[in-house]
This record gives structure tokens, C-alpha cells and sequence, in this order.
């Protein structure tokens, strides 16, 4: 799959935003801040409905208006979709698939994309959050539905922190919180399926992290992903420090239970502790993956090399994952200021493990940084304004055709 044209409407920086686009390798080049990201970012957010930059859609819309449209035309084989998502400063927002509605959730079902980032360090460096996110993340490109039952899990989450506040604000003993039962089960339910897919992922992980850090490195470094799960006492949110630990056994210590039992027998065991803390203290909210090089856990371990590897070893084995499962091809891989990261080596052999990939998107403040094999097209941004492109030869530069303009007309029509 790849985007053969991309539009944009209040989005960011970009009042109006038209890029034809096609397979291979596309390098956005802009001094830093002018909209290169932006561009880039509209396409991630189509495929896991979150930015990597940002946590809520209201930085997404243009100061000044009601709504940001991203529209996408994708491309596999000779068959062609029209994605189009409405993102509303007030009110929910609103999807389209070729010109129907359809449930913002649903997007993901058809566009898929794997963004490298620098903010990617942070997945082997960073908090017990980061980690989750990128796992939750491919898990809603690989099984869309997921993404509800994520949703789900939240809500539940919100309404028994809320009510164990409350209990502790009354002064109410653990025995006489009846209604937290009701409250239990459902958390029990929606978490242990959330938590099963992720053990599941992290499984299928394995493999393919470990054949893309050889590709980066050229070097068997052992890497490893462990999940460490709080129904299991291993509390990622405690700060507990696994950093002295040294080397970590292979055995993970996990009972054979059923997750739905441990979780439900770790919510009794520590229901005086959550009302005297008044928050929920185990389920997939409060979880990790730990990361490890030869045996040791990355954070903490890692040279700045290695940790860099990782990160990019996870991403391109998350685009593995979504190549073999798709039906319609490859993901798009987005590229977004990585390069100017990494050692001349580590461009070349990253350059070389995404060269089979059917569409690459590549965002540089420096034309240089980017290794040779990926500067097929080049496209110029300036202050939020596309001013060239191979295809523009003869045009002003940002001019809007006349087909252009009506499109943009009826789809103001069309709200």
C-alpha cells in the first residue's frame, strides 16, 4: 500500500496542503519548524489515530479554526481508497471511507504505517508508558477492534478510581465497598484480554526484533522483550528499580493460571491498599516490557548506540509484523528527522533494511543526512507551504488548480 496523494485542511501550520505521492522514496527537506513533521504525522494519525508528538487533537487544528480535515488516497495494486478524517475542536470527530461514514475507529483497518521517530529513544529510555503505547498502537493497526476495547478499559478504569477516592475520602472499610465488585469484574474482563494480546505480541516480537537489530548492527547483542505484568507483582508504576538487578533469569516467574483468575485474585489481595492510595494498582495500565542486551536490561545498560538500535529494531519489526499480516501490502514507513540521530554507519544499514518497502517517507532539515539510496523525489517545505515538487516544474509554487478549488468548495459543502 502506499499514499498517491495526501490533503490537508487547517491541519497544524497548513491552511491547505496538497503532495502527490507515489511508491519508493520521498524526502520532505525544510528548515526545522516550517511543517515537514506535520505532513508526515497527518498520516500517522490515520493509521493509529494518535499523534507521536502530542497527546489530544485540539494542538492538531489550526489556531483559529473549528476542524482539521486529513485526507488520504491510498493505493494497492489497482485499487484505490479515499480516507478522510475530520478532527473537531468541538464534538466528536468524524471519519469517511470513500465519500461514506464510518466509524473513526475504523481507519485503521486500512491505513497502516510505522513512524520512526526521535522521540523513539524514549521506548528503550523513557517510562512504562511509552512502551505501552507502542505496543497498544500496532496492536490496534493489526486488530482494529481493539483500539473499542482499549477505550472500554479506560472508561471502566476512570469510573472504580473514582469511586475508590471517594471511599476514601467517607472513610469507608474495604468490606463495605460493595459496588467496587460490579466495578472489578468488568475491569477484570476488559484487562485480561488487553493483557493476553499484548503477551501474544510481545511473543511475536522476538524474532523479528532480534533479525532487525543484526541488520542495524551487524552484531548478536542477544535482544530480548520480557513483559513484566502487575498481576504478577511486578508493579512497572512502583518505581521499583530493576537496574541493579543484573542479569536477568530466563524464567519469568508467570503462574499458569488463567489471566482473568490472577488479575481478579490481585485486585483482592490489594483492595485496602487501593482504598487507603484511591487509585487501581494492577491491570495492563501498570505494566512493562522489559528490554534487554545481553541479559541486561537496556535502560540503564545500553550505550546510546544500542538503545538507538533497539528502538529502531522495534520499529522495524513492527512493520514486519503489519507486512505479513496486511492484505493490502506494505506499510508506509515514515521517517521523521531520524537520520540526523544516527552514526553515518547506522543511516546506511537502516537505509538498506527499509530499501524493500513499497512506499519510504523521509523528513530532513539537511538533504545530506539522508543516505543516497533514499533520494529518489525530493520535496521542499517552506512555512507551512509545499513550494516544490518533481512534478510542479512550470507551476507558481503552493498555486491551487481549478479542480482543486472545487473539490476543496464541495468538501466545505459537505461539512
Amino acid at each position: 500500500m502506499h499514499v498517491a496523494r495526501l490533503s490537508l485542511t487547517d491541519y497544524r501550520n497548513y491552511e491547505r496542503a496538497e503532495l502527490e505521492l507515489g511508491p519508493g522514496a520521498t524526502v520532505l527537506v525544510g528548515r526545522n519548524g516550517q511543517g515537514k513533521t506535520n505532513l508526515v504525522e497527518s498520516i500517522g494519525y490515520l493509521a493509529t489515530l494518535g499523534s507521536h508528538r502530542v497527546s489530544g487533537d485540539r494542538a492538531l487544528i489550526r489556531a483559529g479554526a473549528d476542524a482539521a480535515i486529513v485526507r488520504a488516497l491510498l493505493a494497492h495494486g489497482d485499487r484505490e481508497l479515499l480516507v478522510e478524517l475530520q478532527l473537531n475542536r468541538q464534538g466528536a470527530n468524524r471519519a469517511q471511507l470513500n465519500r461514506s461514514p464510518v466509524k473513526t475507529r475504523e481507519l485503521p483497518r486500512y491505513a497502516h504505517s510505522v513512524l520512526f521517530a526521535p522521540e523513539d529513544l524514549a521506548i528503550v529510555r523513557g517510562e512504562p508508558g511509552v512502551r505501552r503505547r507502542m505496543l497498544d498502537e500496532l496492536l490496534v493497526q493489526r486488530t482494529p477492534r481493539l483500539g473499542g476495547v482499549m477505550a472500554d478499559y479506560d472508561r471502566v478504569l476512570k469510573q472504580r478510581n473514582t469511586l475508590l477516592k471517594s471511599a476514601r475520602a467517607r472513610g469507608l472499610a474495604a468490606d463495605k465497598l460493595t459496588t467496587l465488585d460490579i466495578w472489578d469484574e468488568r475491569l477484570v474482563v476488559l484487562g485480561s484480554e488487553l493483557i493476553d494480546q499484548r503477551l501474544a505480541l510481545v511473543a511475536e516480537l522476538g524474532d523479528p526484533v532480534a533479525a532487525a537489530y543484526r541488520s542495524i548492527v551487524d552484531a548478536d547483542h542477544r535482544p530480548e522483550l520480557r513483559a513484566v505484568l502487575s498481576i504478577d507483582g511486578g508493579d512497572a508504576e512502583a518505581g521499583d528499580d530493576v537496574l541493579d538487578a543484573g542479569p536477568i533469569s530466563s524464567g519469568s516467574g508467570r503462574s499458569s493460571a488463567p489471566t482473568a483468575e490472577r488479575f481478579a485474585g490481585a485486585l483482592a489481595a490489594l483492595r485496602a491498599k487501593e482504598l487507603e492510595r484511591g487509585v487501581t494498582l494492577v491491570g495492563p495500565h501498570r505494566d512493562d516490557v522489559l528490554l534487554l542486551l545481553n541479559g541486561l536490561p537496556a535502560k540503564g545498560y545500553a550505550s546510546h548506540g544500542e538503545s538507538w538500535s533497539f528502538a529502531l529494531a522495534l520499529r522495524l519489526a513492527s512493520a514486519e509484523l503489519l507486512r505479513r499480516d496486511s492484505s493490502t501490502g506494505d506499510p508506509v514507513l515514515v521517517l521523521d528527522d531520524v537520520f540526523a540521530e544516527l552514526d553515518r554507519l547506522r543511516r546506511e544499514r537502516l537505509a538498506g533494511a527499509i530499501a524493500g518497502f513499497e512506499q519510504v517517507l523521509v523528513t530532513a532539515a539537511v538533504l545530506e543526512d539522508v543516505p543516497a539510496p533514499l533520494i529518489a523525489r525530493i520535496v521542499h517545505i517552506e512555512s507551512g507551504r509545499i513550494v516544490g515538487t518533481p512534478d510542479d516544474e512550470g507551476d507558481e509554487p503552493g498555486a491551487e488548480s481549478g479542480a482543486e478549488a472545487s473539490e476543496r468548495e464541495s468538501d466545505q459543502a459537505d461539512g
